[in-house]
């Protein structure tokens, strides 16, 4: 029985991980310029946002929950300028080709830290946990503490083999990008980001006036 409550978490894992936003544009874009294992340690960042959301929501930790939705304001307004700064240096970027990064921890932690930032600003994800783990039927009677280990252990797994198939899928197109290709796909995923922190910034100002 905790077994399918593994499981059900895979599944609740690839659904929160899949829909494309900003973070799976910078791991597709870190995967293309610098590797695969820059893709994929990017994933791991934003898998282990949302397995923290899942830990929250799966045991009940409202206290926390009721914090982070409190001050949701002040974190998506700090995704917002993050994500500009990302935008804004990829824009930035003079040269573009195809690079060969120093593996470096330090390096490595930074492009994990920068994507766990972007996915734990965004403390709604906890209301979708819980919409979600509803419809899985972990509720009630159903919802007890080692199964909510193992539903957060499966959304933990769902989430790496989401992020884990997005970097290798990506880096099979890697050597195949010429310079023209690598340009645009510079300029697009600049924009993209750029876009994504101005709209973020721009609904936050709305929901404030209204």
């Amino acid at each position: 029985m905790l077994f399918v409550f593994f499981l059900k978490g895979i599944a609740v894992g690839i659904v929160i991980a899949v829909p494309v936003g900003p973070v799976g544009v910078l791991c597709v874009r870190r995967t293309v310029f610098d590797g695969r294992l820059f893709g994929f340690i990017s994933g791991l960042g934003a898998a282990s946002a949302d397995t923290l959301f899942g830990i929250i929501a799966g045991f009940g930790l409202t206290v926390v929950a009721d914090l982070l939705l409190d001050y949701q304001s002040w974190l998506r307004g700090a995704g917002g300028v993050f994500l500009l700064y990302l935008g804004a240096s990829a824009l930035g970027k003079r040269a573009v080709r195809l690079e060969k990064p120093a593996k470096s921890a330090e390096n490595l932690f930074g492009a994990y830290l920068s994507t766990f930032v972007l996915t734990i600003t965004n403390p709604v994800t906890i209301l979708a946990f819980l919409g979600i783990f509803a419809a899985v039927g972990f509720t009630g009677a159903e919802a007890t503490l080692p199964r909510a280990g193992m539903l957060v252990a499966g959304v933990l797994g769902g989430s790496l083999l989401w992020w884990l198939g997005l970097s290798l899928g990506a880096g099979l197109f890697r050597s195949s990008f010429r310079e023209s290709h690598l340009l645009w796909l510079n300029r697009g995923s600049g924009a993209i980001l750029t876009l994504s922190g101005i709209g973020l910034l721009i609904s936050l100002l709305y929901d404030k006036l209204a």
